[in-house]
Parts: structure tokens; sequence; C-alpha cells
């Protein structure tokens, strides 16, 4: 059997790994390993690990690797660390492959560990361009894997141009399409009970039209990060929308977006805004479906409000570059850009689903490409 170690550091890793999992744990010819950490153990990003386990995956270690601060300097720092604390977990465990997803600065460390000890990599949305140091980071892993699992075919052109050999990339679409094809997307009742429990700020009636925003920070705009979010807090000041507002990730900058947020709840005390720290697929996927618009700078706006065609607005540049469908509409950060062009989107309503990033048939895919797949340890560059 091929042992798999696949990590999971983020809920949006979770969401994307979920029925690649599944697949792979039925699969006779794979034994799965599985990694928690970072963000994915931490409260304040909605420690995720419990779900993890319930959902019947059995976790191998948990890893602390993140330093307090969202600065430049702890980001950098945080993955020194982490590649201390996964080449110490990859000694352990002995792996014959590790699985990294997309662009996050401890998928690089990780990364960087494998290397170094002699596994292969297998890296899922390589390929792609956007803003921030993601960039740079994608592109970085893509040269150190040995499989690639690009979501669109023009991803999978740019990793060939970057000297992979063809034969090790497969283009399989985006994998969190596979747990929301298998949802009741009409089914807003578990929000609407989440939000009595989780979260914070008023529970709000999502049979009205309502708002999703989401904006992570831009690491390469570190010290614009809070004036960004501000010119988004007064568009929804003056929208005065129901709005479910999903708090940034970890990524160097993220202070100054929560202090911002803090000083909207605590100046304002918005009775039309409900803000959680991150929301499971299975609650957020009908939460974008019904929502009259996404606005933000998450891919999600791209990746799954395109294939369930729900309007979005992205602002800023942190996905410059990135494929993006009908729905998208993009802004700079400026309150009356932002303001009128989510009226004109909510005005349009719903678009219809596009398939750019794949039509949900993924796990089954990689689960078999991993387990065929014959690896070559030492690479060799194309051109």
């Amino acid at each position: 059997m091929r042992k798999i170690c696949f990590v999971i550091t983020t809920r949006g890793n979770y969401a994307k790994l979920k029925t690649v999992l599944k697949a792979a744990k039925l699969n006779d010819q794979l034994q799965v390993q599985l990694i928690v950490g970072g963000g994915a153990v931490l409260h304040k990003y909605g420690n995720i690990a419990h779900s993890v386990e319930t959902s019947g995956f059995e976790i191998d270690h948990h890893v602390h690797f993140l330093i307090e601060g969202e600065t430049p300097v702890t980001m950098a720092k945080s993955a020194g660390l982490a590649v201390v604390e996964f080449t110490n977990i990859f000694e352990h465990l002995k792996p014959d492959l590790v699985f990294v997803i997309a662009d996050r600065f401890e998928m690089l460390a990780i990364s960087m560990a494998a290397s170094y000890m002699n596994i292969p990599l297998a890296h899922m949305e390589g390929g792609e361009i956007s803003g921030s140091i993601d960039e740079s980071i994608r592109h970085s892993i893509t040269k150190l894997s040995h499989l690639h699992f690009p979501a669109t075919n023009e991803a999978a052109e740019r990793i060939i141009k970057l000297g992979e050999e063809p034969s090790t990339v497969h283009v399989v679409g985006c994998t969190s399409f596979d747990a929301i094809r298998e949802l009741d997307l009409s089914n807003l009742e578990n929000i609407k009970t989440h939000q009595k429990v989780s979260g914070v700020g008023p529970v709000l009636d999502l049979g009205k039209p309502y708002l999703i925003v989401i904006q992570h920070p831009v690491t390469t705009e570190y010290n614009e990060n809070f004036s960004h979010v501000s010119a988004t807090i007064e568009a929804i000041k003056e929208l005065q929308m129901n709005t479910i507002w999903i708090w940034p990730n970890m990524d160097a900058g993220s202070d100054g977006i929560s202090k911002a947020i803090r000083l909207f709840r605590e100046q304002e005390q918005p009775e039309y805004v409900h803000f959680f720290t991150s929301l499971p697929i299975e609650l957020y996927a009908p939460l974008l479906k019904n929502a009259a618009c996404i606005a933000g700078n998450s891919s999600s706006g791209l990746r799954e409000a395109s294939f369930l065609g729900t309007p979005t607005v992205n602002i800023g540049s942190r996905q410059t570059g990135r494929d993006r469908g009908r729905n998208v509409q993009d802004v700079v950060f400026d309150k009356e850009l932002i303001l009128k062009t989510i009226r004109l989107q909510i005005e349009h309503g719903p678009y219809e689903p596009d398939y750019l990033y794949g039509d949900g048939r993924s796990g089954d895919i990689i689960a078999h490409i991993l387990a065929t797949h014959d690896i070559r340890l030492q690479k060799k560059i194309t051109y």
C-alpha cells in the first residue's frame, strides 16, 4: 500500500480535501495519513479538528506552528517553525507521498521539509495566477512537486510551461464541488440554527435577501489592509442589508482587518450583520447558493460562486489574474464603487452555473491517480 500523507491547516483545506480523503480511504491500494495543524487547531480560526474526527477520519498528528501576531515577521517565523515540526512528523510517519494544497505559506514549508527528506509531493490547485505572496508560493510548490492536480486547463498549461512533465499533470477541477453536489442547497435551516449558537451578532432572517462578505489580508499590501477593509465596511454601512461576515484568515495583515471589523462592531453595533470565524462547507454552500451576492476577495467568489451562479464583487488585487466566470465583477477599494457594483450584482440576480473549475467529480479521480501513478523522485526540467 502507498502511504499518502494529507495536511489540513484551514477550514478551506478540509472542504477541499474531504472527498479526496473519503476516496483514498476506500482505495485498497492507499493508506491515509492525516495531519491537522495551524489555524485548523486554533479556536480563533474555527478549530475543526473535532469536525474532522467526527467525519470518520483518524488524525495521526496535531501540530502547532503559528506564532501570534499576523505580521510579515511572524508569518516568516511560523513558516520556519513549520519546517521543523513537519520534518519531525514525516520522520515518524515515513509517508510515501505528501499531498499539499494551493498557495498558503505553510504549504511551502511542508513542501520544503518533504523535499529535503526525499518524499515525493502531490500538489493540488497549482498553476493559477493571483495577487499577494500566494502567486510566488504556488509556483514554488509546483517546482518541488512530482504530481500535479490543477483545477483548470489554463492552470495545467502554465504548469507545463514551468517545465513540468506533461504526464504528471492531471486536470481534476475544484474538489470542494464534490461535497457541494451532495448537499441540499435549498435548505437554510441548519445555518439559521447555527446563528443562535455560533458567531456574534443578531440572528438574521435569511428568508430576506442577504450578502456574504469575506475579506482576507493581502500580504504584499500589509500596511493598507486596515484602510482597504474600511472601504468595504463603509459600503456595507450604507447598504444596511442583512450580511453574513466571515472572519479573515491567518495571513500577515489579518490583525489590521480584524481591528477594523472590531471597531465597526463596537461603534456601530450593526443589527444587520452576523459574524462567523468560519463555516463548514455543509453550512457555507447553501448559504452561498442562496446569497444575493458575495463581496470581498476570497477565491470562493471565483470558484464555488461560479459553480453555484452566485453574483460576486471581487475587491482589490488578491485574485488578480485568476480565472473567473461570468458571475464576477472586479472593483478597487473605493466605497462608492463597491456599493454601486454590489447593487448592480444584486439587481442582476443569479447567473447560470459556470463549470470553469470543474463539475464536482474529482475525489475518485485523484485517489486513483495517487494509487497508480509511477512517481519518479528525481525531477528534470523539460526545456
